[in-house]
């Protein structure tokens, strides 16, 4: 099997727990240790082989348009696609149907920070449908719980609430797909959070019969969502 050489990155949002720091900047360009966050994300991907990465940008896109460019001095071919309206994560993800066209392509949030190592198991979907990353020991309740069986997911709840099931596996927001995805996607509907959300559609996957391989991520993980977590990681050595 090929290895995936496509990625799209959602870096829409204004990141609003941010506060004063995302008035000027994309959430996904705070720098942690003098790197954007979208940058370490850009060149871990083009490390391990994507090629081409679509970056969706919303919120002060000329920021992130002007500092990647075409993506050449970051070794990829980068583009872009604006999100005009903030639904959820489950109907963005359509924003790059014509880029995907018929190939894999990993997806990743672009508040995720990890090391370019990290993506190296996900270039390769082998015969599987899809592969969700996740974590151990992290508070579901702030993202979502997997629940899974012989290493594939069985369903997903996104911050499940007291009296719902819960899972010790946190969806840890990077993926790869097949275009079969967005069969899913294409059927969504409002969660109760008012969203359209990309684990609803991945749950969904899975109850069809489709194989998303679950799959532990290995070392340094963060999801960058408030002022305290960035402010952990700059003091880290």
């Amino acid at each position: 099997m090929s290895k995936i050489r496509k990625a799209m990155v959602l870096a829409a949002g204004r990141g609003t727990r941010m506060r004063e720091l995302t008035d000027d900047l994309p959430k996904p360009m705070i720098p942690v240790h003098g790197t954007p966050i979208l940058e370490s994300i850009v060149r871990g991907l083009a490390a391990n082989g994507v090629e081409e990465i679509l970056i969706v940008v919303g919120w002060r896109k000329e920021v992130i348009e002007e500092y990647f460019g075409d993506g050449s001095a970051f070794g990829c071919a980068v583009s872009y696609v604006e999100q005009k309206v903030q639904d959820g994560t489950g109907k963005v993800v359509e924003l790059g149907k014509d880029f995907a066209g018929e190939d894999p392509f990993i997806l990743s949030y672009g508040d995720i920070l990890v090391s370019a190592e990290a993506y190296a198991p996900l270039v390769d979907l082998g015969s599987d449908d899809g592969v969700l990353t996740v974590k151990i020991d992290e508070d579901v309740r702030k993202g979502g719980a997997v629940f899974i069986e012989g290493g594939y997911v069985k369903d997903l709840i996104e911050k499940p609430e007291d009296g719902q099931p819960t899972s010790p596996y946190y969806n840890a927001g990077i993926y790869a797909f097949r275009p079969s995805i967005f069969d899913f996607t294409a059927k969504l509907e409002l969660s109760p959070r008012g969203e359209y959300e990309l684990t609803d559609a991945i749950a969904a996957q899975a109850k069809a019969g489709e194989k998303v391989r679950a799959y532990e991520l290995e070392g340094d993980w963060a999801d960058v969502r408030d002022p305290e977590v960035l402010d952990e990681l700059n003091q880290e050595d």
